[in-house]
């Protein structure tokens, strides 16, 4: 029997929400372990994640500690996806997959994240700064926008979700809620739309955004 996977995480934060869909997903036991801020850059979870940053994992299967989200959920697809649900094992697929999780956690998260941060969290009001971060969302937007347009697919590789899609969630579900104020990102970009809309249907993904989401 598989044993509890521990995640370090902070409720209502997307990266850890990107880990807790994928192990929802993949139906295995998981118990989440809350780290506050000031704890993050001490032990004994500096010895979890160098970087003190969230997410992180331990695997009591496994014996395997790991952090970064994008090297987490790739552990988890790898370790426990033996029949190929979310993956794929074909080339080019398989790459393909690598380059989106890439593009997520290279452009999608940090430029989401700083969004976010600037808007409120940040000392002082740069509305500059706001400004070219809301404009990287909508870019990044239109990316997925294109990609479908040009592929003629439902998800971002192939004609099944993939762990890639499932990784993107968390940020994308922050655009309308409150990262761009007055933007009608699903009527410019309705594909981009549809395909958020069946992710966001699955019954693994509205568990954990109901049980673990923001709670707005």
């Amino acid at each position: 029997m598989t044993k509890p996977i521990t995640i370090y995480g902070k409720g209502g934060t997307p990266n850890p929400l990107k880990v807790l869909i994928m192990l929802e997903e993949l139906g295995l036991p998981f118990e989440t372990k809350e780290v506050q801020n000031e704890d993050l850059k001490k032990e004994p979870y500096e010895s979890v994640n160098p970087n003190g940053r969230l997410p992180a994992i331990f695997d009591p299967n496994t014996d395997v500690t790991l952090f970064e989200s994008g090297a987490i959920i790739e552990y988890l697809v790898e370790t426990y996806d033996k029949e190929g649900k979310f993956t794929y094992t074909t080339s080019p697929e398989k790459y393909l997959l690598k380059s989106w999780l890439a593009f997520q956690i290279s452009g999608q998260g940090p430029y989401f994240g700083q969004a976010a941060w600037f808007m409120f969290f940040h000392p002082e009001k740069l509305p500059s700064v706001i400004e070219r971060y809301q404009n990287e969302i909508k870019r990044v937007i239109g990316v997925f926008e294109r990609h479908f347009k040009r592929k003629g697919t439902e998800y971002l590789v192939g004609d099944k979700v993939t762990y890639v899609d499932l990784a993107f969630i968390p940020w994308n579900s922050g655009i309308s809620g409150f990262l761009v104020k007055d933007w009608d990102w699903r009527s410019e970009h309705p594909l981009t739309a549809a395909w958020h809309e069946k992710l966001m249907s699955r019954p693994a993904v509205k568990k954990i955004l109901e049980e673990h989401g923001p709670k707005v």
